[in-house]
């Protein structure tokens, strides 16, 4: 007798357990296709959804707002990149089947005993935002394009025969990587703000106005109306000389040149022309009498040069056969003054 009631006990018993487990078993089945409480996407709540329910709110929670488009902003300028430009999505489903995954820590009775006492996971699943990097490098290049201002050296002109200073400008340069990466967290940001500001830099000149004129330690500027030669200094003027310039039909070519070479007692390359007569073709050496080309030279263009003369009285006339005659004196002067590539500008 004692036997069979320890045996209807044990069965019993059994029974119970495996009426339990079986009671277990269906809860947890039951919630198989239900996110536990807790559970949260990036921030959304999604818990005691089903994976139907979990992706509609977390497309109008977190992918609408990813579908407004990113404003890049200097002053009044405005660059839009549009969702579809950036192709911005967020993989909807793998966030709910990662949330539906997490919500099965542990096995059914510890689930089970969750459930029933409402207990919450505290899980943060996060949402991958995807983009395409080339639209942002194809924004960043658009804005770049722009906006970006070179910076102008100072110069000088001589159009006219008067020095006239071109001042220098400042420029301006987007920077770049800097906006590259705040255009991209805009892109990733599920709440922040989708207009970003452009900051750029300052690009200074290489020539400011201020040392344009050491670019220029000598100048010339030949009037051939007023037959006057003058010299300047670092854009100042510095002294003007009488001369003699090409006679008509051998006029002293007009145009900015520079002074090609340098010479002292230069020899003299006789042109093959008819005013050369008997001396065509021929070479003079430099200092003697024979050659007119007196103490110094420097040479400007092909045959044309300015040089001592002898016949100083041809000084304020077109005299010579091209080139710019000066007194003796003042040639040596000149020459030291002058150095190779010196701009020289014939009026």
């Amino acid at each position: 007798m004692r036997i069979r009631s320890i045996a209807i006990l044990v069965g019993l018993l059994v029974a119970s357990l495996l009426a339990a487990a079986g009671g277990v078993y269906a809860y947890d089945s039951s919630r198989s296709d239900v996110i536990a409480k807790g559970v949260r996407v990036s921030g959304v709540d999604v818990g005691e959804m089903k994976p139907r329910e979990a992706r509609a709110v977390l497309q109008r929670t977190l992918l609408q707002p990813l579908r407004k488009p990113v404003t890049v902003r200097y002053r009044d300028r405005r660059f839009k990149l549009t969702a579809s430009q950036a192709r911005v999505g967020i993989d909807l489903d793998g966030s709910v089947d990662s949330a539906m995954a997490r919500s099965q820590t542990g096995n059914m009775f510890t689930r089970t005993v969750r459930g029933v006492r409402g207990e919450r996971l505290a899980v943060e699943v996060p949402v991958e935002v995807k983009y395409s990097k080339a639209a942002v490098k194809r924004l960043v290049k658009r804005v770049s394009d722009k906006l970006d201002k070179p910076a102008r050296d100072a110069d000088v002109s001589f159009a006219g025969g008067q020095i006239e200073r071109k001042p220098s400008r400042t420029g301006r340069a987007v920077r770049t990587a800097a906006l590259r990466r705040r255009i991209n967290a805009a892109l990733l940001s599920l709440d922040g703000p989708r207009t970003v500001r452009v900051h750029t830099r300052v690009v200074r000149p290489k020539v400011s106005t201020q040392k344009v004129a050491a670019n220029y330690p000598a100048v010339l500027i030949v009037d051939r109306g007023s037959f006057r030669l003058t010299l300047y200094k670092n854009l100042k003027l510095a002294k003007t000389y009488g001369i003699a310039v090409g006679q008509v039909g051998l006029d002293t070519p007009a145009g900015e040149y520079k002074i090609q070479n340098k010479a002292i007692d230069p020899a003299w390359s006789v042109p093959d022309s008819d005013w050369a007569g008997d001396l065509a073709g021929q070479v003079i050496p430099g200092g003697t009498p024979e050659n007119p080309l007196k103490a110094r030279w420097l040479g400007v263009y092909g045959g044309v040069g300015i040089h001592g003369t002898s016949d100083e009285g041809s000084i304020g006339s077109n005299a010579s056969h091209g080139c710019i005659r000066m007194r003796v004196a003042e040639v040596k002067e000149l020459y030291d003054e002058v150095p190779v590539g010196a701009p020289i500008y014939i009026a």
